[in-house]
């Protein structure tokens, strides 16, 4: 199995490392426009890259695009792969929800996978709140609290804000993190509606985006969510949340890395301590959640040719209808929205 990496910015040589990780070395090339970007990665990781993609098609043959671009360029390489009969794994969108519920029609009859990623569902934290609340240890859920967010300029402090695509209104930092972290809160409380938004920009950072949303949803099975993104917490990133239940609470806090709970049959708090994984120099976040997720990924591609259950846990339309959220809350936030719905 051949894998084209298209992108080789910071996600791209992340993708690449997954690929190595899984034993994939001798199967990988890059394409990426951009001569810096391509000499680095042939530096540091010994690969084939190439300036167009029509020559690494011809060249290479992949089997596999791996789309790691700015979230506007996504679908164009996808529908590409679709066209083409290669399977294609894309990071997480912000844009163009339509095009990817019609490209989930049109790849249905054919034996080929293009997915979205959900790291945050490979996370050991998401994994861990997800087997709390489904063993009911706190009794039902009724609330959660969670805010998370990274000052914007400290994601890439190699290049200029404005040289990146995070800068952007469409494909804005704070914008695309809603539907990063709806995805996997969604698949834990069940799907949202979204009830109120107050976005705006509370920053000087250099770009015209909005770089905090307080958002305030209802979840299927009678939950009410509470959810803050933002691009401001500086020197360090934050992460908390705090869920309640009919019998306890589940706490969670980055500056400990410690998950605790706690319920009317217990005396003291059940506390989880979290190691840091494997952290690649200049990164945040470890390798091993975007690992296990590519490693399901291509298991997959194998499930999807043979016929069987694909059990990778996210599809086209579930990057579709979390889209919906996030548009359904920029329209609450603009006053656009109709009040009898």
């Amino acid at each position: 199995m051949n894998f084209l990496v298209i992108g080789l910015g910071s996600m791209g040589k992340r993708r690449i490392r997954n690929l190595i990780a899984l034993g994939y070395k001798d199967s990988i090339a890059g394409f990426e426009p951009r001569d810096d970007r391509r000499s680095e990665v042939e530096r540091k990781y010994n690969i084939k890259t190439f300036d167009s993609l029509e020559k690494a098609m011809a060249e290479f043959v992949p089997d596999v695009f791996i789309v790691s671009t700015p979230p506007n360029m996504h679908m164009h390489y996808a529908y590409l792969a679709e066209k083409n009969n290669i399977n294609c794994f894309i990071e997480a969108s912000v844009v163009e929800a339509e095009k990817i519920l019609e490209l989930s029609k049109r790849i249905k009859d054919k034996k080929i996978l293009i997915a979205p990623s959900c790291t945050m569902k490979y996370y050991p934290i998401s994994i861990r709140i997800k087997e709390l609340v489904n063993k009911k240890v706190i009794g039902k859920i009724l609330n959660y609290n969670y805010q998370t967010g990274q000052y914007l300029p400290d994601w890439h402090p190699w290049e200029k804000i404005e040289d990146f695509y995070v800068s952007n209104s469409d494909t804005g930092g704070c914008r695309e993190i809603v539907p990063f972290e709806l995805t996997w809160l969604n698949d834990i409380f069940g799907d949202s509606t979204p009830l109120a938004c107050v976005r705006k920009k509370i920053t000087d950072i250099n770009a015209n985006i909005d770089d905090i949303y307080h958002c305030i949803l209802e979840h299927s099975n009678n939950v009410l969510g509470n959810l803050t993104i933002e691009v401001v917490s500086r020197p360090r990133a934050t992460r908390e949340m705090r869920i309640l239940g009919s019998d306890g609470e589940i706490v969670y806090s980055a500056d400990n890395n410690e998950l605790r709970y706690i319920n009317t049959n217990m005396n003291n708090w059940n506390r989880t301590k979290f190691g840091t994984g494997t952290v690649e120099s200049g990164y945040i976040n470890p390798e091993e959640p975007y690992i296990n997720e590519l490693k399901d990924y291509i298991n997959g591609i194998k499930e999807v040719k043979n016929g069987e259950v694909l059990t990778y846990p996210n599809r086209l339309e579930d990057d579709y209808r979390v889209l919906q959220n996030l548009y359904r809350l920029e329209e609450i936030s603009e006053g656009r929205h109709d009040l009898s719905r």
